[in-house]
């Protein structure tokens, strides 16, 4: 506990008053019926309402539209997953002898429930302002750095556009193969595209993230990798 107890000082700036509020935020359910997921329930509220303020501040001419895809891309699980590796969070996480051998410690869900319980765990040890506090410390370059209209539409939503703006039907997208256990599954997928006769392939850990990867891929053999901003 000693351990944890100093990343939290070290990589957060936050000192626990109640230690056993950390260590319940790192236990993961496959170690006890008492685990961490109340307090990821609680975090994910605190972190939504810090985003979503910080986020009102910073882009004053920004409508509600924008304000919310822009608070979604910064809490959505990878992004909360990429900030748990970079701070080490997830050496300290405990697991059961199940999910450690298979990997739970880097396991993108895993990471990001539990840096949302560790929020949880700081605003019942401390209030709303500690929470704050680590939470904009935490999103200090992510804020200062804010993605741009065009960067939150997603390589599915550009793809669609793309062709209809060119008189094409939309994709369609089937899943060709699911390989792997019922915890660590990855799917392949297929877009098409009939009138281009056009069959890309991708992958991901959900049918959501390889249908976006498929969507991608498929943009940069039609020439549209980035956003198009030219007229048809």
């Amino acid at each position: 506990m000693k351990a944890a107890l100093r990343w939290a000082e070290d990589r957060l700036g936050y000192r626990f008053i109640r230690q056993d509020l950390l260590d319940l935020a790192l236990t993961h359910r496959s170690v006890s019926a008492c685990n961490n997921e109340r307090l990821e329930f609680l975090g994910d509220a605190v972190l939504g309402l810090v985003i979503a303020d910080a986020v009102y501040r910073r882009r004053p001419e920004a409508g509600e539209g924008l304000l919310s895809r822009i608070r979604s891309r910064l809490v959505r699980g990878e992004t909360l997953a990429d900030m748990a590796r970079e701070i080490g969070l997830g050496d300290l996480v405990r697991l059961g002898s199940g999910e450690a051998r298979t990997g739970g410690h880097q396991r993108s869900s895993i990471l990001s429930n539990a840096l949302e319980a560790v929020l949880g765990a700081i605003y019942l040890d401390s209030g709303m302002a500690a929470a704050e506090a680590v939470v904009l410390r935490l999103y200090a370059s992510r804020l200062e750095d804010l993605p741009a209209e065009e960067d939150l539409r997603d390589p599915k939503t550009r793809l669609q556009e793309w062709l209809q703006a060119r008189g094409h039907r939309p994709p369609s997208y089937a899943v060709r193969n699911v390989a792997g256990a019922a915890h660590a599954q990855t799917f392949e997928v297929v877009c098409e595209i009939d009138s281009l006769g056009l069959a890309v392939g991708g992958h991901g850990a959900s049918r959501r993230i390889a249908e976006q990867d498929a969507a991608q891929r498929a943009l940069e053999q039609v020439g549209a990798g980035q956003p198009d901003t030219t007229a048809p």
